[in-house]
């Protein structure tokens, strides 16, 4: 077998020169730096006659000189052994996410029971959202560095801790303690960690594995939102609370049996928000359009119950009919995405989601019927659906090094955080200052989301450019 070395570094400037003349744009002595691929020594006279080959043929370049193949890890997704992990995952997605999206039932129930104004209560969601992505840089980090069952093990504590402390609680403070701090920091160290390494477990299907994984929310957004329908009226909050508990403690138990990572572990000295990332602009317009999309993306989730009861009418329980169907929508909106992600790119389809959900949010502010407003429900749900699933997929598309996944979505989720912990109060903020009309709240969302589709767009641009494409090329990524 030939042994493999590096090219020469005189052969390097020979191919450096012939390709800047073949170039356009690259000559008249401007500097261009290519990734050289590595090749057996044996190839070397090979790869003289492929150039003389590309001379003999002006302007048809096998592939452009600085598009080679960055060295990957070997994922293997034969087996059952990642989608055992994949409905694992599933379930710790479904304790944590989903009593996030299931926060919408609380909502309503809490502004009768505690006394407070909508952006008040909406403080306690949020709290439990900001922290469910703002210790992304911390556990991120953690998880390359091979610490993902300690995380676990103390997030499922904090998660299941909290919600029995809730339990007992009878203040704002209080709830905003234990629903708000506490569940959050117990999603924080469950969510990216398991994202993380799911990136380990998958290459080709990897959207498929998020999508499957992050619909644990849509099975968590309608297995809780059911119990508090069905147990709040009869047995009172206290007991609702710790029954979702102990489902929480089961399932959190049975998925930390299967849950592992099989990743090398990356210790590293850096700091553990990398300033450096963002000098990478596609990854920087890519965390600006996720803030963007993510700062309106729970408006709906928290205010829909109200908007109903408020503007449509409707009851308690048939406003919290809407919720179910907002998680049950989230179901085909995060498995099929991410499917299709697979195929044409999830930075594409999350880009394609991000502009429609804007637009299905306008049409929010025309809806004035029950029908229109179930009509509404489940086409928001599809798409947001996909906003939300397609994110760290798209994400993990930009990386070019696989060992610092979990540190480029720890970060990105860190500043996503922010946009969490103040989009809903926003909205609340602008309907109580509007006397109760939610027309203000919803353009705010629906030009957020807009907006981050304009980013995301730029972060593809700059991605396709780099590449050696155009903006509008139809190229996978």
């Amino acid at each position: 077998m030939a042994g493999v070395t590096s090219v020469p570094a005189d052969h390097q400037d020979e191919l450096r020169e012939k390709d800047q003349k073949r170039r356009p744009g690259h000559g008249n002595g401007s500097s261009s730096q290519h990734i050289l691929p590595i090749v057996a020594k044996g190839d070397l006279k090979k790869s003289h006659d492929l150039e003389k080959q590309q001379e003999s043929l002006p302007g048809e370049e096998l592939m452009p000189r600085d598009v080679v193949d960055m060295p990957t890890e070997q994922v293997s997704e034969k087996g059952f052994a990642p989608w055992i992990f994949v409905l694992s995952a599933h379930l710790a997605i479904m304790d944590s996410w989903g009593v996030v999206n299931s926060y919408g039932v609380f909502q309503p129930y809490y502004m009768t029971l505690l006394d407070r104004s909508p952006d008040d209560v909406s403080w306690i969601g949020s709290m439990e959202v900001f922290f469910l992505f703002f210790l992304g840089f911390f556990t991120g980090r953690l998880t390359d560095a091979g610490y993902f069952r300690h995380l676990y093990i103390t997030g499922a504590f904090l998660l299941c801790f909290g919600v029995f402390m809730a339990s007992l609680c009878t203040q704002y403070w209080q709830f905003l303690l234990a629903q708000g701090i506490c569940i959050g920091l117990g999603n924080g160290l469950l969510f990216t960690p398991c994202m993380t390494i799911a990136g380990s477990y998958f290459k080709k299907k990897r959207s498929l594995a998020f999508g499957i994984i992050s619909a644990g929310s849509v099975t968590g957004g309608l297995v809780f939102p059911s119990m508090v329908r069905q147990l709040l009226p009869r047995i009172g909050l206290p007991w609702t609370l710790r029954a979702i508990g102990f489902i929480q403690l089961g399932t959190l138990i049975i998925a930390g049996i299967f849950l592992q990572s099989h990743a090398e572990p990356r210790h590293s000295s850096g700091p553990l928000f990398n300033l450096g990332t963002f000098k990478k602009l596609e990854y920087t317009f890519y965390v600006i359009g996720a803030f963007m999309a993510f700062w309106s993306s729970f408006f709906a989730y928290q205010y829909i119950a109200t908007f109903s009861r408020d503007i449509l009418g409707l009851s308690y329980p048939s406003s919290l009919d809407l919720i179910l169907i907002l998680g049950g929508a989230g179901g085909p909106g995060r498995v099929i995405p991410g499917y299709f992600g697979d195929k044409v790119g999830p930075v594409n389809l999350y880009l394609f989601c991000t502009l429609v959900t804007g637009v299905i949010t306008f049409c929010w502010a025309a809806v004035r019927t029950v029908s229109g407003m179930y009509a509404w429900t489940v086409f928001y749900g599809i798409t947001i659906g996909g906003v939300q699933s397609l994110f760290p997929a798209g994400l993990l598309s930009l990386a070019d090094d696989p060992k610092e996944q979990g540190t480029r979505i720890g970060m990105a989720c860190t500043v996503v955080s922010f946009a969490t912990l103040t989009g809903a109060p926003i909205c609340g903020a602008i309907i109580r200052a509007q006397g109760g009309e939610y027309i203000g709240a919803q353009v705010f969302a629906g030009l957020s989301l807009v907006t981050a589709a304009i980013f995301l767009f730029l972060a593809r641009w700059i991605r396709l450019r780099d590449l050696g494409y155009g903006a509008f090329a139809a190229v996978r990524l």
